[in-house]
């Protein structure tokens, strides 16, 4: 069944004779009631109870009630109203002692969901507020009396400016004199055992001449 408000259409989807009761969904719908259409089937997959596993049935009609039959977004529809009302009540009797029975009621409801067709609301920037201008560091105020005007005047007069010529003198670098320290040969093996061999002549030689001075001074004794 279709609905006219104004610019809005609403559509609807009636669950007759659902098996469950109406105070558990009652309590489902609260929750959702208001909400985008679409979000809240989503909240609903994820209940845990039987209310809300019947209530995402009939909401999931009636959006595809507003597609097919009107065309419309289902991203743009808003659970407008959602309606639980008490069906037929179904008695049972269970048995008990002494030819007793107990009676037990299955309670019934029939569920309306209404949706309509809103316009979307655009996503909100973060940090969509312009940024701050930033800081000007604004002249400093004129003092008043005669500094004042010693300041206008010196700030009137030209500054000329001066440029300094910087002349770079070259020196003449003086050749560094380096001085040869004296090579000291190295001593070969050769060279030792040719001195040690000269070395043992002499003392030879010089034996041999002081056993001819004690041989000469014996003869001259006897």
């Amino acid at each position: 069944m279709n609905l006219t408000k104004g610019k809005t259409m609403e559509v609807r989807a009636v669950g007759r004779y659902v098996r469950v009761q109406p105070r558990k969904v009652r309590i489902i719908a609260d929750q959702v009631r208001g909400r985008n259409a679409v979000h809240a089937a989503a909240l609903l997959q994820y209940h845990t109870s039987k209310g809300a596993k019947m209530l995402r049935k009939i909401l999931i009609s009636a959006i595809a009630n507003a597609e097919e039959n009107h065309g419309l977004s289902a991203d743009a529809l808003n659970i407008q109203t959602i309606m639980i009302d008490e069906g037929p009540r179904l008695k049972r009797m269970q048995a008990r002692a002494m030819g007793r029975g107990n009676r037990i009621v299955k309670k019934t409801s029939h569920i309306t969901v209404v949706v309509e067709d809103v316009e979307p609301v655009k996503a909100i920037k973060p940090h969509g507020t312009k940024a701050k201008p930033r800081p000007t560091f604004a002249a400093a105020k004129p003092k008043k009396g005669k500094k004042a005007d010693d300041a206008k005047v010196e700030a009137a007069a030209p500054v000329e400016e001066t440029t300094d010529t910087v002349v770079e003198e070259v020196v003449a670098a003086e050749p560094e004199v380096i001085e040869e320290a004296p090579v000291v040969e190295a001593s070969t093996p050769e060279t030792e055992s040719d001195a040690s061999e000269v070395t043992e002549s002499e003392a030879a030689s010089s034996e041999l001449e002081s056993e001819a001075t004690v041989e000469e001074e014996n003869k001259e004794n006897s």
